[in-house]
This record gives structure tokens, C-alpha cells and sequence, in this order.
């Protein structure tokens, strides 16, 4: 009875030693990932801008994309952004949350000024200062995607080059097309980044562009 007294406390010792000394598992909030989710929102809105940028579509489309840019980009992208930062995830929370609140500042701004032209005036080089801005903002998004990935870095480079030209289509038409060319590539990339996250993980499988870089 004593040796069995015995080996019994011990297990219970090791058990207890065992339990203290796991690893303490988090229950997290957030328990899918929100990327993929922020990635369509941000591509989908960018590419049905980009119709009527590069003249595939007339400007009647625009209030199509009035409707899509405020839910769809602008809503949907901001509530991916906070869940990104609820999990811990910094660059992906204000990547999105930036953009989110982006394109419901951009329906904002073109609506007024389309439905009150005499307190919202075409300012050309407001409008011009104001894409070179963001063109800067998304460079600074992009160094951080070169510890990220191929998908990532395609997206925010090809951003930063769209920006740059609509700052100078503002006082080119032709570098606004060519800016739409630009912009449809970056959204249809954003568009096959989110099923390249999806498909990973979802189905183990992993697609051009979803491999680990480290540039600098």
C-alpha cells in the first residue's frame, strides 16, 4: 500500500508540475483570419474604379461604385483593419484600416462635390498634393511589405505608382488612364493575393507568391 501510496503522489506531483509548466493557450476573440476578407474589399472597389479611369465604362458607372466604395472598401476594409489589430497584427490592422477609411472619405468627397459644386470647387492642386500624400503613406506601407511577401509587395508597389500618377492626371487626362491601368493591376493583384491566403488556408495549398521574402 505504501509503494502504491507513493508512485500515486507522484503522478499527481507530475501532473500538477506538468500543468504548470504548459504553455498557457490564449482564447482569442478573432479566431479566423480577417486578411483575405480586407484584401477583396480593397481589390474589388479599386478595380470597379479603375473601369471608369481607364474609359472601359462612362462616368454613369460612378454611383455603382459611390455604393461599394462606402460599404464594400470603405466599411468592410475599416472592420478587417480593427480585427487585424485585435490579433496582434499591426502592419495588416493599419494597412486596412488606412485604406478603409480611405475609400469612405473618397465617396464623401465626390459626392459633395458632385451634389455641391459651389462649396466643394475642383481645387487642382489640393487634389494633386493630396494623391502624391497618399502615394507617400503607401511607400511606407510597401518597405514593410519587403519582410513580407511577393503578393504583398506587388500590391502596395504597384499602389504607390498609381497614386503618383493620378497626382499627375489631375493635370494630364492621359496620365489619369494610364494611372487606371496601374490601379487595375494593383486591385486584380489584392484580388489574387486574398484567394492565394484563402486557398493556403483553407486547403494546405500554397500559390506563387505567398512565400516569406526578407529584402531587408
Amino acid at each position: 500500500m505504501d509503494v502504491e501510496s507513493q508512485t500515486s503522489s507522484e503522478g499527481k506531483a507530475k501532473a500538477q508540475l506538468a500543468m504548470m509548466t504548459a504553455p498557457v493557450m490564449k482564447d482569442e476573440w478573432v479566431r479566423g483570419d480577417p486578411g483575405p476578407f480586407g484584401l477583396l474589399c480593397f481589390g474589388m472597389t479599386t478595380c470597379m474604379l479603375m473601369f471608369i479611369t481607364t474609359e472601359w465604362t462612362t462616368k454613369a458607372f460612378l454611383p455603382t461604385v459611390f455604393c461599394y466604395a462606402l460599404f464594400y472598401g470603405g466599411l468592410g476594409q475599416f472592420v478587417a483593419g480593427v480585427l487585424e489589430l485585435i490579433k496582434g497584427n499591426t502592419f495588416g490592422g493599419t494597412a486596412f484600416a488606412s485604406y478603409g477609411a480611405f475609400w469612405m472619405g473618397w465617396f464623401l468627397l465626390e459626392y459633395l462635390s458632385i451634389t455641391n459644386k459651389a462649396l466643394f470647387p475642383g481645387v487642382q492642386s489640393g487634389k494633386s498634393l493630396w494623391c502624391g500624400l497618399w502615394a507617400v503613406l503607401t511607400f511606407g506601407f510597401f518597405i514593410v511589405t519587403c519582410r513580407k511577401n511577393g503578393c504583398l509587395m506587388t500590391i502596395f508597389s504597384t499602389l504607390v505608382i498609381t497614386f503618383a500618377l493620378l497626382s499627375g492626371g489631375v493635370w494630364d487626362p492621359r496620365c489619369e488612364q494610364a494611372a487606371g491601368y496601374f490601379g487595375f493591376f494593383c486591385g486584380s493583384s489584392a484580388i489574387y493575393a486574398a484567394f492565394v491566403f484563402l486557398y493556403k488556408i483553407e486547403l494546405g495549398i500554397s500559390l506563387p507568391g505567398v512565400r516569406p521574402v526578407a529584402y531587408i
